[in-house]
């Protein structure tokens, strides 16, 4: 019997072989991937994308030099040095700047010109990106500039009041609201002076209470000044708090205003004359604890401050988290409040919730 032939596929009217059971993605494998890696090395290879946007990479290879050495800008020209300094922490945004324009310019030069900033802004301020804080500390201190212009003297009072704070340091309280202040706080901290502007508020004794003289008054008038009128315009005070684990020596200061003009640039002549006295005054200081709370009216990156950050150390850079700016309140750009410590460990540092003020509020807890 002759055998029935086996039916053939159908096969398609173009001769086409039919298509396998199975694929593999075209986009992926090895070979892909040693492909894909050689084109993106022979695009770097290309000396156009190393040679565009000039411009962009002498900034980017400038920026890190600035930054690190902030230091060598000179002040002769309206305080340059001091104003680059104040500002200093903000100058990592001209990264994403640089970035988003190399990026745009398709410049391989000035995308890696960029990694010199970036390591420099870390080695300056990566550590203020951590939280630093350890315990609450034996004792708590604060401090805060009222602002003479405060619309809510007694509001302010009893929000520092409930701050927690066993020593409270207040700048700028005016003859008017003095008396305010005062009687808000009273029933908080059974002890207080007031010299001048500036005020201790405290839950534990206090004694040897003094103003510093911080050359406030300079010129060939300085001496001719009644002495009320110089008392009135005190800055500065020095006082000794009785602390359980023994004395306590306390500065609350309010350095001179610094000032931005077109003409004259940055103006802070007053405020760096204070601070050299200042540094002085710690100089003399005898007892080894030292805490000092106040407005200085700039950062302490600024050079104007080496003779203060010499003998101290700041709470919110030892115990802090982040930057901790101060001021202005509705928008701080600067940390121009400060808790410095010697002698004494800061275990945590914080900025307090706004107030009246135009200034933010700073705590610090310390330990023995």
């Amino acid at each position: 019997m002759t055998p029935e032939p086996v039916p053939l596929a159908p096969s398609s009217s173009s001769g086409a072989p039919p298509p396998p059971l199975a694929t593999r993605d075209a986009g992926s494998g090895p070979g892909t991937r040693r492909a894909r890696v050689r084109r993106v090395l022979r695009r770097a290879s290309r000396p156009e994308p190393w040679r565009r946007a000039p411009l962009l990479t002498a900034s980017a290879l400038l920026l890190g030099p600035v930054m690190l050495l902030h230091g060598w800008i000179p002040n002769r020209t309206g305080n340059l040095g001091s104003l680059v300094e104040t500002f200093l922490p903000w100058f990592g945004l001209c990264v994403p700047v640089l970035l988003a324009g190399a990026l745009w310019r398709r410049s391989a030069a000035a995308t890696a010109a960029l990694l010199l900033p970036v390591a420099v802004w870390l080695h300056l301020f990566g550590g203020m990106l951590t939280d630093r804080s350890g315990g609450a500390g034996d004792l708590t201190v604060a401090t805060h500039n009222v602002g003479a212009g405060n619309p809510d003297p007694a509001g302010t009072a009893r929000d520092l009041a409930a701050s927690g704070a066993d020593v409270l340091a207040l700048e700028e309280v005016t003859p008017e609201d003095r008396t305010t202040y005062e009687e808000e706080l009273a029933g908080t901290y059974p002890y207080h002076a007031v010299l001048g502007t500036v005020g201790v508020w405290s839950r534990l004794p206090l004694s040897q209470t003094r103003p510093v003289d911080i050359a406030t008054d300079v010129g060939p008038l300085a001496d001719t000044r009644p002495a009320g009128a110089t008392a009135a315009e005190n800055r500065a005070l020095r006082t000794t708090v009785a602390t359980g684990d023994g004395p306590l020596a306390v500065y609350v200061v309010h350095l001179g205003s610094a000032r931005v003009n077109p003409r004259a640039g940055f103006r802070t002549d007053t405020r760096d004359r204070n601070a050299r006295a200042l540094g002085e005054a710690l100089a003399a200081e005898r007892n080894g604890r030292v805490v000092l709370l106040g407005d200085l009216n700039g950062t302490l990156d600024d050079r104007a401050f080496a003779g203060l950050t010499a003998r101290l150390d700041s709470a919110q850079e030892t115990a802090g988290a982040g930057f901790g700016f101060t001021w202005p309140a509705g928008f701080p750009v600067a940390r121009i409040d400060h808790v410095l410590v010697r002698g004494v460990r800061a275990e945590s540092a914080r900025v307090l919730p706004a107030t009246g003020s135009d200034h933010l509020p700073v705590a610090a807890g310390i330990s023995w």
